[in-house]
């Protein structure tokens, strides 16, 4: 874009804490933004009356008085009401996870959740107003794979061949993971076997550590080096911060489990994806 984004940042309903608010405002203006602060205590009303007259691209929502789900909504309908349904909404606050997927519905975009960082919040808004932006903030496309730890594949074949009768879309050896792979077709996603080549290998050391069995989960993004920069940023933990070299031409790179609670991500990017 050739101008500064403008975001109005506002209130609605009895709510008489602004802090968060606040803090949100400077952080948005920290990224170049143009900030529009109605203050307390504003009707859904008022905010969309702000939101037409200040020219915003975008309306950020704060609530802390657990009224969510009748105010936020009510911005929407007002904003209709005015012929400006085309400025999006953002929410945030003491929001429940619960209550997200209703207020999606209703038309809000996001919904932030305490404790995210203000980098996420900013890279949101400007990818939501500005079509030249890198959409790295987008959720993964699917599960690329997932990938299950065996000692030979020679052993398991058959049974993902003959018995479940899944397409072998081929056998591949990674040597820069010391793996040696073969990938079964199961609708848009695959299954990855994972046979270790030596036992220096990753795989040899889990099979010895917790056995046979599910590795990782393989998640299909694009942009993966953006990608990782973001989470890095995010304080995530990785086991890599730049991509490396994967099975059938991808390039791939894996969160440390610690990000999710003992579960190992793989993140996965095809050429041509």
């Amino acid at each position: 874009m050739d101008r500064n984004i403008r975001v109005l940042i506002a209130k609605p309903g009895l709510d008489g804490h602004d802090r968060g608010a606040l803090v949100i405002a400077q952080a948005l203006r920290d990224h170049g933004m143009e900030v529009i602060y109605t203050g307390l205590r504003q009707s859904p009303g008022q905010i969309a009356r702000a939101a037409i007259q200040e020219d915003v691209d975008v309306i950020g929502l704060s609530s802390l008085s657990g009224a969510h789900r009748t105010l936020f909504p009510k911005v929407i309908a007002a904003l209709k009401e005015q012929n400006a349904e085309d400025i999006p909404v953002i929410g945030g606050g003491v929001i429940p996870y619960e209550d997200i997927p209703y207020l999606e519905e209703q038309g809000i975009k996001k919904v932030f959740t305490p404790g995210t960082p203000t980098d996420t919040i900013a890279r949101f808004i400007q990818e939501l107003v500005d079509p030249d932006a890198k959409k790295v903030t987008e959720p993964p496309k699917k599960i690329a794979h997932i990938g299950i730890a065996v000692q030979k594949l020679d052993d398991v074949m058959s049974f993902y061949h003959d018995i479940l009768g899944l397409k072998l879309k081929g056998i591949e050896e990674v040597p820069s993971e010391g793996v040696k792979v073969a990938f079964f077709e199961i609708g848009e996603t695959s299954i990855e076997l994972l046979e270790p080549m030596n036992d220096d290998s990753p795989i040899q050391k889990f099979i010895e550590k917790r056995g046979e069995g599910i590795h990782h989960i393989a998640l299909e993004v694009q942009d993966i080096e953006e990608r990782l920069k973001q989470y890095k940023n995010q304080d995530v933990p990785l086991i890599h911060e730049t991509p490396k070299a994967g099975a059938y031409n991808s390039r791939i790179a894996f969160l440390h489990p610690k990000a999710a609670n003992g579960v190992l991500y793989e993140l996965c990017e095809h050429k041509g994806e």
